[in-house]
């Protein structure tokens, strides 16, 4: 199964980054062993978006900047309205990330 780094820049990732890059420092981890830990973060991530997350959303916004490269999709809005079941929520900002699920099954 290969994976994307996409949720290393997460809050959770930065900081399990921060926590193997200190480890590492101390001796306490091998390289090798923190990079391992990082892909199964990857992979785990993954998994449990595909399986557990269960709600909708509706996404309303400006379309600011669009790219596509290698494989991945990124979207940037402005004014952004997101509809949970019937609750409303406006935003400044939104970044999207989006990969072909395809990959990541090869």
């Amino acid at each position: 199964m290969a994976t994307f780094e996409l949720y290393r820049r997460s809050t959770i990732g930065i900081c399990l980054t921060d926590a193997l890059d200190g480890m590492v420092q101390n001796g306490t981890l091998s390289p090798e062993h923190a990079i391992q830990v990082l892909v199964q973060f990857d992979k785990s991530m993954t998994e449990a978006l595909a399986t557990q997350v269960k709600n909708k959303i509706s996404i309303k916004g400006h379309l600011h900047t669009y790219r596509f490269c290698d494989n991945v999709w990124t979207f940037i809005l402005h004014k952004v309205f997101f509809k949970i079941d019937e609750r409303e929520e406006e935003i400044a900002k939104l970044k999207i990330v989006a990969c072909d699920s395809k990959l990541l099954s090869q």
